[in-house]
């Protein structure tokens, strides 16, 4: 059964769908079954994975209103993993959500009967603790902060862990940090370098190893709708994800090694 992983910051531009869809297309090289959830109206995951957003018939915004099935909208990528694609028509579908019942669980729902069919689905979030997010948070397992280390960060990501423990306390108990992801790093910047250092100071090994370096291929990649492994594996973005998946991987390894010892269920992550 998969493991849900929402990533989520709700400062923009941190590298939320660079994550998103870069994670995914490495996890696919593992070789996983993934779905990436695009749950930003802008639709740049949906682009960035090489589906053109103004072309698609369905999208998640259907599945929220309760007016398609998930299983029927997927699209497959030329990188080997699914897609929920999302296009401005998710701005409506937002407000029009705002006095139904239940609404933070409408994703959660829609996902349920999706999470045998793959290893793991990953959530990319829109830049707002929104509806959506809520949404995102309450369907998922875990989540995955990317981060820039500047000085607003820190500040940011305090709000962020406020509204995960007021979630867990009424929506989704088992809610956790998979991890923070240091992006668009700089190591000539020495702000960078002291927040990171308090970062780790903070949060200990919820901090990713892997860190994402500024990197000229990595942003030049969804102009050709194609993650960084698709377009330049060998860059040091590249590279970056690919390490980051392997993070991911071994994480859920030691999860259900713990399980196991421990007798209990049997593990989420399923063989590919």
């Amino acid at each position: 059964m998969a493991r849900i992983i929402a990533i989520a910051n709700q400062k923009g531009g941190v590298g939320k769908t660079t994550t998103a869809v870069n994670l995914a297309a490495a996890l696919a090289r593992a070789p996983k079954r993934v779905l990436l959830v695009d749950l930003d109206s802008q639709g740049n995951a949906t682009m960035g994975s090489g589906i053109d957003k103004r072309a698609v018939e369905s999208s998640v915004c259907d599945v929220l209103l309760g007016e398609a099935d998930a299983a029927s909208i997927l699209v497959r990528t030329e990188e080997d993993f699914d897609l929920l694609p999302s296009n401005i028509e998710l701005t409506a579908a937002e407000i029009r959500l705002m006095n139904e019942d239940a609404r933070e669980q409408r994703l959660k729902v829609a996902l349920a009967p999706l999470r045998v069919h793959y290893d793991y689905i990953l959530i990319d979030c829109p830049p707002a603790l929104s509806l959506l997010t809520l949404n995102a948070l309450t369907a998922a397992d875990s989540i995955i902060v990317p981060m820039q280390c500047e000085y607003y960060a820190l500040e940011g990501i305090s709000a962020l862990l406020d509204t995960i423990e007021a979630l867990k306390a009424r929506l989704n108990p088992g809610l956790e940090i998979e991890g923070v992801l240091r992006t668009m790093f700089d190591v000539r910047n020495n702000l960078a370098n002291a927040v990171s250092a308090e970062l780790t100071n903070h949060f200990g090994d919820k901090v990713f190893r892997t860190i994402v370096p500024r990197n000229v291929r990595l942003a030049e990649a969804p102009s050709h709708g194609q993650s960084i492994v698709g377009y330049d594996r060998a860059s040091r973005g590249g590279v970056a994800y690919l390490g980051l998946a392997g993070e991911v991987l071994r994480r859920q390894r030691e999860r259900d090694q713990a399980l196991r010892q421990a007798g209990k269920a049997e593990p989420r992550e399923a063989t590919a």
